[in-house]
């Protein structure tokens, strides 16, 4: 009877070790790539477009590359990255896609690259989720969920509860 009730104590403790904390509850992994918490920033329901970030970690030893996204929250999905030239922020349309090098991490963030949504439906209140769609081009779709966070977020560093 001792060996029994030692061994549902110990079952008990690796599934409380196990239980995801809240950080990897909000990752996303297919494959050998990790998309670590996608979020965007709450917008009104007037807002011509709304950005997308996240981190994507390709853990392989081929190169994979995110191509599209998609999402029913808005009209279309475009990939884009801010620069600053001369001291003027441009931003620009990304048309051959984001490269995700073997064992490199790729930063989607506010100045840099990141999504932009066109017209997104409804508004984002701050709290919901948005669905995403990621497409790559060796890993394929990928459904994600965007966290909303405040209208000023700045970056990861901001989220909580995920």
């Amino acid at each position: 009877m001792r060996p029994i009730v030692l061994r549902a104590a110990l079952a008990a403790g690796i599934a409380v070790v196990s239980l995801p904390t809240p950080a990897a509850a909000h990752e996303f992994r297919v494959g050998d790539l990790l998309i670590e918490h996608p979020w965007t920033r709450a917008v009104s329901d007037r807002a011509p477009t709304a950005a997308g970030y996240m981190v994507i970690r390709n853990t392989a030893a081929t190169p994979d590359r995110l191509i599209a996204a998609e999402t029913p929250r808005a009209s279309r999905v475009e990939m884009h990255e801010m620069s600053v030239t001369d001291g003027i922020m441009r931003m620009r349309p990304i048309t051959d896609g984001i490269a995700l090098p073997p064992g490199a991490e790729v930063r989607l963030a506010p100045g840099g690259q990141h999504l932009m949504l066109i017209a997104p439906q409804g508004g984002f209140a701050q709290g919901a989720r948005v669905p995403v769609t990621l497409v790559f081009e060796r890993a394929g779709r990928v459904a994600v969920e965007l966290a909303v966070e405040a209208a000023g977020a700045r970056g990861v560093g901001q989220h909580r509860g995920h």
